[in-house]
């Protein structure tokens, strides 16, 4: 049995965005050869990796043992044509990225970019999506790794997930008080979703906690003090997604990469390369997938 990285990539890219056609846009492929690369991988390997309607995709239990191999596979190839390539990238990257990624994996993908990279310097700047998004425009930043809602086409797509509501593990939601809501600051994406979603079933609903950071909404769910929409990737240990009948489904968001004037530079892209390849360890363990 062989397994052909140009399979691997394809089927990793499938897994990643659960949609043939985004994946083909993400390698610059066809729909139609993402699925013969996926086909192939799975004649090869005699299993199935995926179950496939008209109106989803999902992995089997095959396919998720698949996504760790392929991975591991594919970061091995990646390490050694590094390693035997004769240009070493140098400059520098300005990054924004928003703080749930910067809280959960951030930091061991951004090691070992440095350490492949050691002659890119690189600034991070952390914020709210749609503020890192403004500064892009107004090139102040050379990459920004965000949030967008689901549907909209900017940027190259890394992930994408539902939104959930969270609570304090041991949280209660009272059904005859208004929804206590703890939500980041405007413009904030969540806190769109969570308002619209409210006003759409009309659900009465009161802030009690507005914060300009993601820790100060993890501090006030870890009090008690209510509920918050959030990632359901990037969920940080002792709070939980709180399942009810009173709080609406809150959609999908989508994790991104934007470039700006400067970000199709060598430097910045063996940075968006880097994110798309390994975007899984910005997720929480028990959630990469």
């Amino acid at each position: 049995m062989v397994l052909d990285p140009v399979w691997l990539q394809s089927f990793v890219a499938v897994a990643r965005t659960l949609n043939f056609t985004l994946a083909g846009a993400s390698l610059n492929l066809r729909q139609s050869t993402v699925s013969e690369h996926v086909r192939k991988l799975e004649a090869s390997c005699g299993a199935r990796l995926f179950i496939r309607d008209t109106h989803s995709v999902r992995l089997t239990s095959d396919g998720e043992a698949m996504v760790g191999f392929a991975r591991s596979i594919l970061d091995t190839n990646d390490r050694a044509l590094r390693h035997f390539s004769r240009a070493e990238i140098s400059g520098s990257v300005r990054l924004g990225v928003t703080e749930d990624v910067v809280l959960a994996g951030l930091p061991e993908l951004l090691r070992r970019f440095k350490g492949e990279h050691p002659r890119v310097s690189l600034e991070l700047i952390i914020g709210l999506s749609e503020n890192l998004r403004q500064s892009l425009e107004l090139g102040m930043l050379d990459l920004a790794f965000i949030k967008r809602r689901s549907g909209e086409t900017q940027g190259e797509l890394v992930w994408r997930e539902p939104l959930i509501w969270i609570a304090e593990s041991g949280f209660i939601l009272d059904t005859a008080q208004p929804v206590p809501l703890i939500v980041l600051t405007p413009p904030a994406i969540t806190r769109t979703a969570a308002l619209m979603a409210l006003e759409s079933v009309g659900s009465n609903w009161q802030v009690v906690c507005t914060s300009e950071t993601q820790s100060g909404i993890h501090a006030a769910l870890a009090a008690g003090l209510g509920v918050a929409p959030h990632a359901r990737s990037l969920v940080p240990p002792g709070l939980a997604e709180i399942a009810s009948n009173d709080l609406p489904p809150l959609g999908d968001v989508e994790f991104v990469v934007l470039a700006g004037r400067q970000g199709h530079r060598n430097p910045a892209r063996a940075l968006v390369d880097a994110i798309k390849q390994n975007g899984w360890l910005l997720r929480r363990t028990g959630a990469r997938s």
